[in-house]
């Protein structure tokens, strides 16, 4: 099974034998151990459940869930799986279950940005600010008063942007030092430095 848990760095350069110049970004990804395993037959499908970090104050609930797996994490992630995994509580996983190559997929909490209008947020144009107008030229604008006299979910308005949960696709492994715990993957990955990622490959 190719699922960690890591960490975000920052970005940095490897130059390749052909002296190809790659743009990867660092991953921190200290052994995640797996804390539970959900099966069909007791939990209606398949999973397993990882603890990573050094967490602190656990409450009394979550101690006595992990205490088996012999770890107070700081943070508990599930991943579902086809057909049932093949590990026991206790096992850890490591940036060795990947190679160099491997496609994966990277899901972390993109950067928040705050209130933002629908300029910055939406990519609106903004109104003419010629003689005679107003001069609200990044506002909005109606949004419908006659009918169906109501505003429809989802409409594109001002609002807080960033800070949500994003799943990049297709990343490569690039890099992989197993001494340090380290993975490099090409190109960017969502999240602010420090940022909590999860590395998903292939079953």
């Amino acid at each position: 099974m190719q699922v960690i848990i890591g960490t975000k760095i920052g970005m940095t350069q490897i130059i390749g034998d052909d002296g190809v110049v790659t743009p990867v970004t660092i991953l921190q990804a200290d052994p995640s151990t797996v804390t539970q395993i959900k099966t069909v037959e007791n939990d209606g499908y398949n999973a397993v459940q990882l603890g990573y970090g050094q967490g602190k104050n656990l409450s009394k609930s979550v101690a006595g869930h992990v205490k088996e797996a012999g770890i107070t994490p700081k943070v508990l992630k599930e991943f579902r799986t086809e057909s049932a995994p093949e590990l026991k509580i206790g096992d850890k996983l490591t940036v060795e279950s990947f190679n160099l190559g491997d496609k994966v997929q990277v899901t972390g909490t993109s950067k928040g940005k705050g209130f933002a209008g629908t300029v910055k947020r939406w990519n609106f144009n903004e109104s003419r600010n010629t003689h005679g107008f107003k001069g609200n030229i990044r506002r909005v604008g109606s949004i419908g008063s006659m009918y169906p006299q109501k505003v429809f979910k989802g409409k594109k308005m001002p609002g807080r942007m960033g800070h949500d949960q994003v799943t990049v696709k297709n990343l490569v492994v690039a890099f992989i030092d197993a001494e340090r715990n380290l993975i490099g993957l090409k190109g960017a990955v969502p999240g602010p430095k420090k940022g909590i990622v999860t590395i998903k490959g292939k079953e």
